[in-house]
């Protein structure tokens, strides 16, 4: 074991690296903004701000969290960012480093060069613990690290902290993946993967910062309280350039205004629905059947219809979005005279072309036979519009299905069009019909399992020519559209060649809560295996039976314990009961959040959440209100016994189950 003395020089280690973190923030604030031009200089202030940003040091978290001794006899201390003293020898090394790989993958049977690997346990910043493993010493044993079980476990209140110093090997391979390979990662509750993909996407930038800060990446989470709930990992990395957005806000170009029966919702996440829509922008084309005749000068230019055809078709044939064809469409056209006017002795240049192509006789053959289209419009009238409908769904849709589409009482006009949900992944697939739609470098999703298929093409479209790194758990799908395959989804996203891996063991669920709630699983998810705790500490599970009327006093009794132990509380319950339970609390004098779709809270210790919102959250200690209701309440047997399922399996140490009603039979079985 390490000696006071070690103990002495590492913690005079950790105070010189502080020390010379601050220097380094402090030499990038002093720097002269001098671009050269005023656009150069915002610039290049931006780029020293955020280097400023990525240079803040917490002084109550771990600037470094290990040490490796390499058979070469160098030494690296790993942490969350690379600092150096004043003459460039490094003090910490970033985690994202290709050394720091050893540190996370060295064992006693591949040590990878390991001669020593020193853990640091840490209080508000201070190390007070340290673990050493000999991996080239045959006769030491492999033993689970304490300080590791701890960082683990340790209780919190506020948002998702980062596991960089957790890592284990299966997740640190994941995280490690080439920026061109699109990684889709299966792993139940508990497992690391929405952590894996944020830190995947640190890496990411770290490794291919160039490309990678030119074309962004952006993480698109299920709801605005989960992005609260994770929004503070990548910064403590010394990552400020990923974007955060939900799914809805994603494609959310019109206000949502309506509500619409699931099974119309299910119908417009349909991927045949591309197809309707593709074939409908493309059916506004009109065949060339009159002569093109453009007067210049004192002569007039005539091209017959059969020599415009074929230019039509060109365009049209090439995987080209409609608008900027139609764009193309009077340079093309304006080409066609500039060759009779060479056929007949003259010798216009590429000014003419232009000047020909603006003339008001082009632009408006151009627009008769290529009309301009408008996304809004197309949509409301063809939800409006049978025969419009019928035209562009004919051999796709079913009548039935088309009868299900078309609005009850449509709108006058697509300006006063109330619009659903689902209407927006429809729109977003017009507008990039029309125009293509920028792509990013690399998009994290997560919660993936219940998009729909033209959700998941909206995300595909976002890094069509970059990667992606998908996350999610099949047996957590919760929409009544929740993908039955990654394949499948990887295929709607178009990244087919993606590779899917399983993480499943679980770090953060521990055993007790995990057993409990995959008795689900046989009937909410076949054929999918329940994840395995490693956690030393089995947990507590404790079941709560109550007379109905005493449910939401024992709730507040219950909680009253809870808050006293260290740590956040979670308080998750069916969303009709929320104010209810609010009401409860505040009698009980509980201060406590609300959580909800649209926001998050960080400033409580206890929170109340709707189970509909509990998904992507963790707290230490959780207290579920009435598991049959929570299932009674999703329009099928399945889908209830997902979202139970994900409600039992938010908890870090403990789960309380009060119930009066029976539990479900799955459960009670046990």
């Amino acid at each position: 074991m390490p000696t006071h003395e070690e103990l002495t020089q590492e913690r005079a280690h950790l105070a010189n690296a502080r020390a010379e973190l601050a220097r380094m923030r402090e030499r990038t604030l002093a720097l002269d903004v001098q671009g050269g031009d005023a656009v150069s200089s915002e610039r290049l202030a931006e780029t020293l701000w955020r280097r400023a940003r990525s240079l803040e040091d917490d002084p109550t978290t771990a600037l470094f969290f290990g040490r490796v001794d390499l058979d070469t006899d160098e030494r690296w201390y790993i942490g969350r960012r690379h600092v150096t003293d004043d003459m460039g020898d490094p003090l910490v090394i970033d985690w994202r480093a290709p050394v720091s790989t050893t540190f996370y993958r060295a064992s006693h049977s591949d040590p990878l060069g390991v001669r020593l690997r020193r853990r640091f346990g840490y209080d508000h910043g201070r190390i007070t613990a340290m673990e050493d493993e000999h991996l080239l010493d045959a006769s030491e044993p492999d033993a689970r690290s304490q300080i590791l079980a701890t960082e683990i476990e340790r209780p919190r209140v506020g948002p998702m902290r980062d596991i960089v110093a957790t890592i284990q090997p299966e997740q640190d391979a994941l995280v490690r993946v080439d920026a061109t390979t699109t990684v889709c990662i299966q792993g139940a509750p508990g497992t690391g993967k929405t952590a894996v993909g944020l830190h995947r996407a640190a890496w990411l930038l770290y490794a291919f910062r160039e490309r990678l800060s030119r074309s962004g990446v952006l993480v698109v989470g299920p709801n605005e309280a989960f992005l609260e709930h994770i929004g503070a990992v990548l910064p403590t990395l010394g990552e400020v350039e990923v974007r955060h957005t939900s799914i809805e806000a994603l494609t959310a170009s019109v206000p949502v205004r309506a509500t619409e029966p699931t099974e119309v919702s299910r119908l417009k996440g349909d991927a045949r629905m591309a197809q309707v829509l593709h074939r409908a922008v493309w059916s506004h084309l009109v065949p060339p059947n009159e002569a093109m005749v453009v007067p210049r000068g004192s002569r007039r230019w005539r091209v017959p219809a059969y020599d415009i055809a074929p230019l039509v078709d060109g365009l049209a044939g090439r995987e080209i979005r409609y608008d900027a064809a139609r764009q193309l469409l009077p340079q093309r056209l304006a080409h066609a005279v500039l060759v009779r006017m060479e056929a007949l002795g003259e010798y216009p240049d590429d000014r003419v072309q232009d000047a020909v192509a603006r003339s008001a006789p082009v632009k408006a053959y151009a627009a008769s036979i290529w009309p301009k289209v408008d996304a809004r419009q197309l949509l409301h009238r063809l939800l409006s519009d049978a025969g419009a409908l019928a035209a562009a769904a004919e051999d796709i849709l079913t009548e039935d299905e088309q009868q299900l589409l078309l609005w009850e009482k449509p709108s006058r006009t697509a300006g006063s069009a109330k619009w659903s949900l689902a209407d927006t992944w429809l729109l977003d697939e017009l507008t990039d019909l029309l125009n293509r739609t920028p792509s990013l470098g690399h998009v994290v999703l997560d919660e993936a399992q219940d998009l729909s298929p033209m959700q998941l093409r909206a995300v595909g479209r976002r890094c069509s020519t970059g990667s992606a790194t998908v996350l999610g758990d099949i047996a957590q799908g919760t929409t009544p559209w929740s993908t039955a395959s990654w394949e499948e989804s990887l295929a709607h996203l178009g990244k087919p060649e993606g590779v899917v891996s399983e993480l499943r063991r679980g770090f953060r669920v521990p055993a007790s809560v995990i057993e409990f709630a995959a008795r689900l699983l046989p009937q909410a998810a076949p054929g999918l295996a329940a994840p395995q705790s490693v956690r030393d500490n089995p947990g507590r599970l404790d079941l709560v039976g109550v007379a109905e009327a005493d449910l939401v006093g024992a709730v507040a009794a219950q909680v009253d314990r809870l808050r006293g132990l260290e740590g956040s509380v979670g308080v998750i319950v069916h969303d009709a009961r929320v104010a209810e339970v609010s009401a409860a609390l505040t009698a009980a004098d509980i201060e406590h959040g609300t959580l909800g779709a649209t926001h998050g809270d960080v400033d409580h210790q206890v929170d109340l959440v709707p189970a509909t919102v509990a998904k992507g959250l963790e707290f230490d200690h959780v207290l579920v209100l009435e598991p049959t209701e929570i299932a009674a309440a999703e329009p099928d047997e399945r889908t209830g016994l997902r979202r139970l399922y994900v409600v039992l399996t938010r908890a870090v140490s403990d789960l309380t189950v009060v119930h009066s009603a029976p539990l479900p039979e799955l459960l009670a079985a046990g």
